[in-house]
């Protein structure tokens, strides 16, 4: 027997890639439940190429007998929600915001560290981290451990969909506005995303770094080593799908660009596409749909001792979210955490 499943936000954008990934990945689910709020129920949505699955009203679930809660729904409702099952026997991966810091939630990316997972014990919960950091501790981990970080500077160019479904339309409507001499209209950002950028995602701090910024900081410390000092500046860009960064570290021990190079090639999830050449570098545009952390433009930097620059991409909707999900659920199953349902 499998185990029976249940995702919540499964309407949106990140639900909805959670079940193709479900299926995708033949996840040992006998039983899928998608859960949305009052507004979707009855909406069909797809679980692997040939089925569908009708939502249900999650407001009205009850999560006994449910093994594991994929969740997604936004933080509000997650932190509702997410105790909820928890209480009623589920493991929760949360892919918000809300649990992300709590001392008692382990933060996890399987590639760097799959043993924090045995800590969802203390609350029956697991957190997904933010999207942009996701990708960079990929990146980061197997030179962590290769050279010692000591220091990292990070400009991401993170694309509408890190926003949702909301944030996809509006650059879409802002993009045909454009063409056709229309006024543009401004709801999910907080000037045009068509044809620009903006050094703006989450909501501002007292130091001036957005919450978005911050997030990266804290979260790598969480997740990789606390020692690590981390600054970043995060800019929406108009993309689709796909985050992209430029990330600058430097080490402990001398590291050189061949020698990154040669060590990232050998680490788990990363694809290091790195040819001096025109087209030798991914782009977001190619790296939506696909499951990697995509490692480029790797060269020393001169300024400093000991230091390097890279460009990371990976799409934000899989491996920032999704894809992350789920392999977190698949820790869980393949490192016995979880018995299987009678």
């Amino acid at each position: 027997m499998g185990y029976r499943v249940a995702v919540v936000g499964a309407s949106g954008n990140v639900g909805r890639e959670l079940l193709n990934i479900l299926a995708e990945r033949e996840f040992p689910a006998d039983d899928v439940i998608a859960l949305a709020s009052s507004r979707s129920l009855g909406k069909k949505v797809a679980y692997g190429e040939d089925n569908e699955i009708a939502c249900q009203n999650l407001a009205d679930f009850d999560f006994k007998g449910v093994d594991i809660v994929l969740s997604s729904p936004g933080a509000k409702v997650s932190a509702e929600f997410s105790p909820k099952a928890a209480k009623a026997g589920a493991v929760v991966i949360d892919n918000t915001s809300h649990f992300r810091m709590d001392p008692d939630v382990p933060l996890v990316v399987p590639e760097v560290n799959p043993q924090a997972v045995a800590g969802f014990t203390k609350k029956g919960i697991i957190a997904n981290p933010n999207c942009s950091t996701i990708q960079m501790v990929v990146a980061l981990k197997p030179l962590h451990d290769a050279f010692g970080i000591e220091r990292v500077v990070v400009s991401t160019y993170q694309s509408v969909s890190g926003a949702g479904r909301e944030g996809m339309d509006e650059l879409f409507n802002q993009t045909k506005s454009v063409y056709v001499n229309d006024p543009i209209t401004k709801e999910k950002f907080t000037k045009q995303i068509a044809f620009n950028c903006i050094p703006h995602i989450d909501s501002f701090m007292d130091d001036g770094s957005t919450k978005e910024e911050w997030k990266m900081v804290v979260e790598t410390k969480k997740i990789l080593d606390p020692k690590i000092k981390v600054t970043a500046t995060c800019v929406r860009v108009p993309v689709f799908i796909g985050h992209s960064e430029s990330v600058n570290i430097e080490t402990t021990k001398p590291i050189s660009a061949d020698e990154a190079r040669s060590v990232l090639r050998k680490a788990p999830g990363i694809s290091v596409i790195d040819f001096r050449q025109d087209e030798g570098y991914v782009t977001p545009h190619e790296c939506a749909g696909e499951d990697a952390v995509y490692v480029s433009r790797i060269r020393d930097d001169i300024t400093v001792e000991n230091g390097l620059n890279m460009w990371v991409v990976s799409d934000n909707l899989r491996k920032g979210a999704a894809l992350n999900t789920v392999q977190i659920a698949e820790v869980l199953v393949n490192d016995g955490y979880l018995r299987k349902a009678a």
